[in-house]
């Protein structure tokens, strides 16, 4: 049974006859003959009664058109679901993601709702980007990454990072943080194997400004490690913009790091972008302030 034999039984039961249908049909009469015959014999039922001039459905006729229209609604619906997701306007992207996005990346899902359903995975970096090589995750963002073996990297934002000093030092007065100023202060890193790109970033541009950074209490989690920045031994930290945009101000001072930006790109697949992936990138940069 094919499709275009539904179509021709539908046309011929609404136009009453042969002749109207192929003129609906834009085709010849004895085509549309030819595939109604096939489609009884295949089913082994007479679908019209062809015995008076007008033609006239069976009951077996009558009983399969709302069957038949049902499955022509479906093949519709296939195409345009189909011509949707080329184009974009529908289908899902699996998006790799990690913590510290902020706000920025509820806009963007915003943006893209309902066109486009997002699958979200927060990963560590190397995993994030082994499953855009594996074709596991559509596109992953990624922080302070300047290459990524097999894969194109597409820059999307630019970033302030954000010390955190207790309120009452005297560089919580300052509007922006100069590295070199906090050569003598403890910093509390977290280990470099919890984020390699963003501890060599600091380290590296620590080194640039002529000091090794001085090792603090270990960095915990954000809450608990502002929250000792804020009340014990002077210390500090950075964060990322985003998540520095969610630390209440208590007992501590948020300063910009001068001259230090980190940059996030979407890791992607090499090659043209597709529909879906578009949107995304349009999406994103449009959070660009």
């Amino acid at each position: 049974m094919e499709i275009r034999q539904l179509r021709y039984f539908v046309a011929v039961a609404d136009e009453g006859g042969f002749a109207r249908a192929a003129e609906r049909l834009q085709i010849v009469q004895p085509a549309v003959s030819q595939q109604v015959a096939r489609l009884e014999r295949e089913l082994g039922v007479r679908l019209f009664d062809r015995s008076s001039r007008r033609i006239r459905l069976t009951g077996a006729g009558d009983r399969l058109l709302p069957e038949a229209r049902a499955l022509l609604a479906a093949e519709e619906r296939i195409h345009r679901i189909a011509a949707d997701i080329a184009t974009g306007r529908d289908g899902v992207l699996h998006l790799g993601t990690s913590q510290g996005l902020g706000d920025r990346l509820g806009q963007v899902l915003q943006e893209l709702a309902p066109r486009l359903q997002v699958r979200l995975r927060a990963l560590p970096h190397d995993e994030r980007l082994t499953a855009v090589r594996t074709g596991e995750l559509d596109a992953a963002f990624v922080r302070a990454v300047d290459e990524a073996h097999g894969l194109e990297l597409l820059p999307v934002w630019s970033d302030p990072l954000v010390v955190v000093l207790p309120a009452v030092h005297s560089l919580a007065g300052k509007p922006a943080v100069d590295l070199a100023d906090l050569a003598d202060l403890p910093l509390r890193l977290a280990p470099r194997a919890h984020n390699p790109p963003l501890h060599d970033l600091l380290m590296t541009a620590c080194r640039e400004a002529g000091f090794e950074p001085r090792p603090g209490p270990a960095f915990t989690n954000i809450q608990d490690t502002i929250a000792e920045i804020g009340t014990g031994p002077a210390s500090w930290t950075i964060l990322y913009q985003a998540a520095a945009d969610m630390v209440p101000v208590r007992r501590v001072a948020l300063r910009p790091l001068a001259g230090v930006r980190v940059t996030t790109s979407l890791a992607v697949s090499p090659g043209p972008p597709g529909p879906a992936l578009r949107l995304l990138l349009d999406a994103v940069r449009n959070q660009t302030p």
